[in-house]
Parts: C-alpha cells; sequence; structure tokens
C-alpha cells in the first residue's frame, strides 16, 4: 500500500465514512495510481480529465460513477490538498427513486411471521426506532435507557451520536426477548456465545417472513426504516424532528419520504377553499 492511500485511509477513518464508502473510495484512489503507475500527488491535472472521461466512456451508473469521483475528490482535496486538480470534475445527478414502504398492517403481519426471536424483536426495534440495521446490530445494553424512554445510538452514520424514543411497548418487549434468548453482553442481539447477528441471515429472515405474510413488495431492513420515518409523517410528526430521530445530515434526504405520504397528500386542503364562497 502506497503512502498516499495509508494517509487517505487515516483520513477517511478521522472524518467517520462508513467502512464500505472507505473501501470504494481507496479502491478509486488504487485504480488512478495504477493507471498512470506513478503516485497521484505527480499526475497532472490533464491526465486527470483523460481518466475521468475514459471513466464516464465506460458506461457505469451514476452511482457507481458517483462514488468513483468522489473517492479521486476525496483523495486530492482532503488528503493531498491539491483541490485545484480536480476542479472540473463534477459529480453525476443520481436518479432517488421512492423508498419502498410497508402499510402498517403489512408490518404488523411481517412482524409476527419472523419465526427467530432475535430477528423478531432487532425487525421490531427497527421499525418502532427508525435505526439503520448497522446500528440496531451494535446496540448495547449500556445504549437502553429505560427510566428515560430514550435509546443512546453511539455508532451511527459518520459516527454522530443521538438520541432516538423507547417506548414503554418496546422496552418490555426487550425485556422479555432479553429474558428469552439471554444473549451474551455487552450487546442485545447477540448470540448466547456472543456472536452478532448476521446481516445476510437477518435479510433472508425478513425475506421469508415477508412471503409468508403475503406480502408483495421486497421486504428488507431498510424498508422498516423507510416506513417508520413514513408512518411518522403520515402521523404528523414533523419532518425536523423525523431528521433528527433518522439521524439525516440533510433535511433533504429526510424530505424523500415526505414524498410518499399519501395521507398527508389527500388531507392537504386546497388553497380554493380560502377563496369567498361567491358563484362562478
Amino acid at each position: 500500500m502506497s503512502k498516499e492511500i495509508e494517509n487517505m485511509a487515516r483520513d477517511l477513518a478521522l472524518k467517520g465514512y462508513v467502512e464500505s464508502t472507505q473501501k470504494r473510495y481507496l479502491k478509486s484512489a488504487a485504480d488512478l495510481i495504477a493507471r498512470f503507475g506513478r503516485p497521484a500527488s505527480e499526475i497532472s491535472r490533464e491526465e486527470l480529465r483523460l481518466y475521468v472521461e475514459e471513466l464516464q466512456g465506460l458506461h457505469k451508473s451514476s452511482s457507481r460513477l458517483g462514488m468513483e469521483l468522489s473517492g479521486l475528490l476525496f483523495l486530492y482535496r482532503r488528503t493531498l490538498g491539491r483541490p485545484e486538480l480536480v476542479s472540473f470534475i463534477s459529480l453525476p445527478k443520481q436518479h432517488s427513486p421512492l423508498p419502498e414502504v410497508l402499510s402498517v398492517k403489512e408490518v404488523n403481519a411481517l412482524l409476527n411471521a419472523i419465526e427467530n426471536p432475535r430477528y423478531q424483536a432487532m425487525a421490531m426495534l427497527m421499525y418502532s426506532t427508525g435505526l439503520r440495521v448497522s446500528e440496531a446490530r451494535a446496540l448495547e445494553i449500556c445504549d437502553i435507557d429505560g427510566a428515560r424512554g430514550v435509546i443512546r445510538v453511539r455508532h451511527g452514520k459518520g459516527n454522530k451520536a443521538r438520541e432516538v424514543m423507547l417506548s414503554q411497548e418496546m422496552y418490555t418487549w426487550l425485556r422479555q426477548y432479553w429474558a428469552r434468548t439471554q444473549p451474551a453482553p455487552p450487546y442485545v442481539f447477540a448470540s448466547r456465545k456472543g456472536q452478532l447477528v448476521g446481516l445476510g441471515a437477518l435479510r433472508s429472515a425478513l425475506a421469508k417472513a415477508g412471503k409468508s405474510a403475503f406480502i408483495k413488495k421486497r421486504v428488507t431492513p431498510h424498508v422498516l426504516r423507510h416506513s417508520f420515518a413514513t408512518h411518522l409523517l403520515e402521523q404528523g410528526t414533523d419532518v425536523h424532528v423525523v431528521r433528527e430521530l433518522l439521524g439525516h445530515a440533510s433535511l433533504k434526504s429526510t424530505a424523500r419520504y415526505a414524498r410518499v405520504t399519501r395521507k398527508i397528500v389527500r388531507q392537504t386542503p386546497s388553497p380554493l377553499a380560502l377563496l369567498p364562497k361567491t358563484p362562478w
């Protein structure tokens, strides 16, 4: 591993990027260095322009191309301190599809169809709190504050700590789950031997439960988070509150959920109702 890649790895870790993003950014930088056979600091602006054009010519998806270009931008802006060399780079526009959302009835059917008590409790917690699957998996006993009715999220995206609600129903369920399964401390969702829940196994369990509950939508751990946000907005919860609960850095990310809240659309009065009642 070159010195530049090592420095970039440290910079990514300091900035709190998730592990998957760190790997992709580092690969992007490593591919660039391999392409020219010399340190990135010695590659000219024109050579960089040529390389970016080559990437664009490969007809990659906008998300994949955006990830690779973002890796180059981080390398030159943050690690090398040479932002002028990549000032010409523009990230491709990302298509933002509407998130899949389960109805309240579907969520209830899904949770009841999950056979494994550990997966069931973890899925219920994600829907109850809006936690990311990685956050729920890393949850420790000390993070649960039953007296205050909150859960401390210490391993959120970008290492940003926050608190989410813990309803009395969820707290009671967690206590019952703990008594039944007796996971090894400190993690809440671990086996008796201390092995954490496998994400692949959890996804398979949710997909299987979705089929058993006759849910035609694709059921994934993130769908529970989508449903949490959408159901809160449909109940009239302020979008800024939902943003804090989800741990979004930008309100723009949370606003995506507002597009699927059909209940709010139906209940929003038309400004026509404000006009004087005059016969046309």
